[in-house]
């Protein structure tokens, strides 16, 4: 099978091409190299196997076209590249536009024009949801807990993009979904909450749990914006990996949905709970500095993961205690990523 995968060298991008790469697939990473760690990423994955490299920017709509032309036999398109931080967002929304909302347009057009019988799996987000404001959220043991949805939150939960994060993958979104019902493009929107694990090189404004790790790790000061009683669902990369598979191998049932995808309930934590379990590991406390809340920031985001469930026969497998462990294990031995 060929896959075309944008967004091949980033944090997910590596870990979806690895495993197809060991599994003998045609991999076609494409990706333009600017986010940080990307290059190093895209070093060890040379280590993985045989794969094809086009250093590309999604917003340039005909090199984009090229590439997908080139290889208008591919199967599947996993569309990962992006902008993904609120914080970068808001700075500066133009870039933030393009790259998601124009690169998304420029992918969907590239697959229409020359691979249009392609499986089309999108990196959607949680922060599609906006704030939730019309959640009721109270405090629990020190964290805040969504009220009367002990499941999370559904792919019934109204739209309301928040930030101009937000609005750009919402848009980008509602793109890839219309595209499946206007052109019969065979598209999933997968709508990602807090995915963490191996070569996830994480940085203050994306990223928070591999961040506070390394932070801990390399003696790095941590800050909290809010009062770090925010939780999130979080998920470890491999699981995140088996639901792509599982939506290729089952793109009759998966096309035109869009899914919440996240650790679900079971895998919960707020951020004052990360910092505890990493002062335990280091035996040191971390003593994190707090400032405001970001723009649009969820106070609890936990995806109802029922649907994915239903429809396709995924869960996630990960504790977070073992991927916790796994990416602590990881960036301890490999530190020189970290530094410089």
């Amino acid at each position: 099978m060929k896959i075309i995968l944008t967004g091949g060298a980033g944090f997910i991008g590596c870990n979806a091409a690895a495993r197809w790469i060991k599994r003998g697939e045609q991999v076609i990473v494409v990706d333009d190299l600017s986010r940080r760690g990307s290059d190093k990423n895209l070093e060890w994955l040379k280590t993985q196997g045989k794969f094809s490299f086009y250093r590309q920017d999604i917003r340039a709509f005909d090199a984009l076209a090229e590439i997908f032309r080139e290889h208008r036999d591919a199967a599947t398109v996993m569309h990962l590249a992006a902008q993904v931080a609120v914080t970068t967002s808001v700075t500066d929304p133009r870039s933030d536009f393009e790259i998601n909302a124009l690169g998304t347009f420029n992918v969907l057009e590239s697959v229409r024009k020359h691979c249009p019988a392609a499986a089309v799996i999108f990196a959607s987000t949680n922060k599609v949801y906006g704030s939730l404001p019309h959640a009721r959220v109270g405090e629990v043991g020190g964290r805040y807990e969504l009220i009367d949805r002990e499941h999370g939150i559904s792919e019934e939960e109204p739209l309301d993009f928040h930030s101009p994060y937000g609005c750009s993958k919402g848009a980008a979104d509602q793109y890839v979904i219309d595209y499946g019902r206007i052109y019969d493009l065979r598209t999933v929107a997968l709508r990602q909450s807090c995915i963490y694990g191996l070569r996830q090189m994480g940085v203050e404004d994306q990223g928070w749990v591999a961040w506070f790790s390394i932070a801990a790790l390399l003696n790095k000061p941590i800050t909290i914006y809010g009062d770090g009683k925010q939780v999130r669902d979080v998920l470890f990369v491999d699981d995140l990996c088996d639901l792509y598979d599982a939506c290729i191998a089952q793109i009759d049932k998966a096309q035109g949905q869009a899914y919440n995808v996240g650790g679900g309930p079971q895998n919960r934590m707020s951020l004052l709970e990360l910092v505890r379990e990493l002062e335990a590991r280091i035996g040191r406390p971390l003593r994190p500095a707090l400032s405001a809340t970001r723009p649009g920031d969820q106070p609890v985001f936990v995806a109802d993961v029922r649907k994915a469930a239903r429809d396709l026969g995924w869960a996630p497998k990960t504790s977070v205690d073992r991927g916790l462990s796994l990416l602590f294990d990881w960036i301890s031995s490999n530190r020189e990523l970290f530094v410089g």
